[in-house]
This record gives structure tokens, C-alpha cells and sequence, in this order.
């Protein structure tokens, strides 16, 4: 499917972003931006850039509004994109909270932010309606590939609680120009463990409280 240009975008927040638009002075900034970043599908140099992403941050929320923002990593193309009009990524076992799933079962609107720290600085959001399938759900899909199921599996040999499959409405990009640029060093991953030293431990010591 061809990436087209969209106007308005993300029709749920729409009138809003035009009144803070008219607000603070900067539709004609807007509109341009709209005409020029703003598509309904991931253009291939899109695609490219996520197959090449080891992180992104999610934003989700409830049915009455209450937000959370997360953050997940991977090998590279742990987000896999299926089509120009649909990505899905596994979900691991966490804190047990489920916060993002939760949500995302009360409301399906979700935010992908994927940022390239260690090159281009460039970052491309990514909109759309969420759902969560289970193990079995996304093995019988015709179009979810075999290596997209056995990256996978890498996290310390346990596989995944469930997927998420993402039906795209807009993605534009994140320019570059406050994003800092990182240099990446070795570290020693500890995917899956239940060592609480190896997982932050009290960091921010709460047990003291």
C-alpha cells in the first residue's frame, strides 16, 4: 500500500491541535509540517529505520484518560513491520503490572516513538489502534514470518506473554536538532532474570519508607 499524505491527521485529537494552534500563533507552522511530514503508512526508508531500532517508547491509556509511557528494547527488528500498514512486537514478562496491556484491552490508541540515538539523532512516531494477541494468535498469521518469531525467542530463552499488532493511522518524523547523540559501550544483558540486584534492585529505596 502506497503511503499517502494525510490532512487532518489523528482525528481524535484534531480539534484540539488546532485550537492550541490558533492559541499560541502557529498554524501556518502546522499546516506545512502536516503537508510535508505527515503519512498514513510507513514509506520503505521508514521501515528501514525501524528494522534498525533496538528501542522505542510507547504511550498508552485507559478508558478515562490515564496515561502511561513505557519503554522496550530488543535486537534489531524486535519491532517487526508486517506491511506499509501494520507493525506488531512481543511483549515479555515485566513487573506483572501489565499497565500497557491493560490499556491497550480498555483502549487501543497507542504512540510509538522510535529514536536512533547512535546515528541520524532522528526520530519517527509512529500512530495507531492496538491489539494484543496470544502466542498462538500471531504463529498462524500468514504474513508474520519465521525470523520474526524466532527473534523472539532470544530473551534469556523465555518467549513472549502475548503480542501486540499495530494498525498504523499517521507516522512523521522527529527532527534531530535536541536529541543528543550517544556513543553505545558494552553491557552485559540479563534478559528475563529474576535477580532483583541485576533488575535495579531498591534503587530508588522505596523499602525504606
Amino acid at each position: 500500500m502506497k503511503p499517502t499524505k494525510t490532512f487532518p491527521p489523528s482525528p481524535g485529537s484534531f480539534p484540539a491541535e488546532v485550537e492550541a494552534q490558533e492559541r499560541f500563533g502557529s498554524k501556518a507552522r502546522a499546516l506545512q509540517f502536516y503537508e510535508n511530514q505527515v503519512v498514513t503508512a510507513l514509506n520503505s526508508r521508514m521501515q528501514e529505520f525501524i528494522a534498525r531500532q533496538e528501542m522505542c517508547w510507547i504511550a498508552t491509556a485507559d478508558q478515562h484518560g490515564q496515561c502511561d509511557s513505557s519503554f522496550r528494547a530488543g535486537p534489531h527488528g524486535f519491532v517487526s513491520v508486517l506491511d506499509a500498514r501494520r507493525l506488531i512486537f512481543p511483549e515479555y514478562r515485566g513487573n506483572g503490572v501489565m499497565a500497557s496491556i491493560g490499556n491497550i484491552l480498555a483502549n487501543p490508541r497507542i504512540g510509538l516513538l522510535f529514536l536512533d540515538l547512535y546515528q541520524s539523532t532522528i526520530g519517527l512516531h509512529v500512530n495507531g489502534r492496538a491489539r494484543v494477541l496470544g502466542n498462538q494468535e500471531v504463529a498462524e498469521m500468514p504474513d508474520v514470518v519465521p525470523e520474526v518469531l524466532e527473534a523472539s525467542q532470544v530473551k534469556g530463552g523465555r518467549h513472549p506473554e502475548c503480542w501486540v499488532l499495530v494498525d498504523i493511522d499517521e507516522a512523521y518524523i522527529h527532527c534531530s536538532k535536541h536529541v543528543p547523540q550517544v556513543k553505545k559501550v558494552e553491557k552485559q544483558f540479563h534478559w528475563g532474570t529474576d535477580d532483583e540486584q541485576k533488575k535495579g534492585g531498591d534503587f530508588f529505596r522505596l523499602q525504606s519508607l
